[in-house]
């Protein structure tokens, strides 16, 4: 049985002793509004009471997701800084050569640019960035490569969207932040469910369990297979 106390205590230790590893002083991670960033906000705070940095980083983004980072920030007394990325997102636009057609191309600049921002606050004050992706949306794929999975630590990446909602729970993450449909925010109406095609409950079934319908089983598998390069460092050469 699933105890979420008992696991809070165990990621807290955990990243006390990596942070310790690395020399470093606490953490910084990003603060989007939904519930893997405030769980990750919540657990932050337990481990490194005042080095602890969110991050709201918008980039045309819904004003509703601020306001829900600002509700985690003041339920957790974290410490936090904004960063309007939008000016900078639209002059990158502006600067290529050609606009092109996948409007993932463009969409997954967001989260690159908000990696290069944690990191530039990381190395300013000492401290790690901490990554926000669970195991649903890793064993699929569904996250940016070197942008939210730009990161030094992976805290709740072995919890499914099910698990990381009873974390949410113990924590006391804000109810609406909890309840709110899953997204990435990528443009105007994205949720994750919808751009995946299944369900999060069908998802994590399937990751414990093995079971589910077969036409999404189909799915899962082949987004999981595809996607394994970005779980993975790059290919290297090797000389024969």
């Amino acid at each position: 049985m699933f105890n979420a106390n008992q696991e809070v205590e165990k990621i807290v230790g955990w990243l006390k002793e990596k942070v310790e590893e690395a020399g470093a002083k606490g953490v910084v991670f990003g603060l989007s509004g939904g519930i893997d960033s405030a769980v990750v906000a919540g657990l932050a705070k337990k481990a490194f009471p005042n080095n602890n940095l969110g991050i709201i980083m918008p980039i045309h983004s819904n004003p509703q997701d601020e306001l829900d980072a600002m509700k985690v920030a003041d339920a957790f007394e974290i410490n936090i800084s904004k960063v309007d990325l939008s000016p900078v997102y639209d002059s990158f636009i502006e600067g290529l050569s050609f606009e092109g057609e996948n409007k993932l191309a463009s969409a997954n600049l967001k989260p690159r640019l908000r990696m290069m921002t944690l990191y530039y606050y990381a190395q300013e004050m000492g401290y790690l960035v901490c990554g926000t992706s669970n195991k649903s949306e890793w064993h699929v794929g569904y996250f940016t490569k070197h942008g939210d999975s730009g990161v030094d630590l992976l805290p709740i990446i072995e919890f499914v969207k099910s698990e990381v909602r009873l974390l949410a729970r113990e924590l006391k993450v804000p109810n609406e932040v909890i309840e709110k449909p899953p997204t990435a925010g990528l443009w105007t109406g994205q949720t994750d469910e919808k751009e995946m095609g299944f369900t999060y409950e069908v998802l994590d079934n399937y990751i414990r369990t093995g079971e589910g319908p077969e036409e999404v089983i189909a799915k899962i598998d082949r987004m999981n297979r595809i996607s394994s390069h970005k779980r993975q460092f790059p290919a290297a050469y090797e000389k024969i």
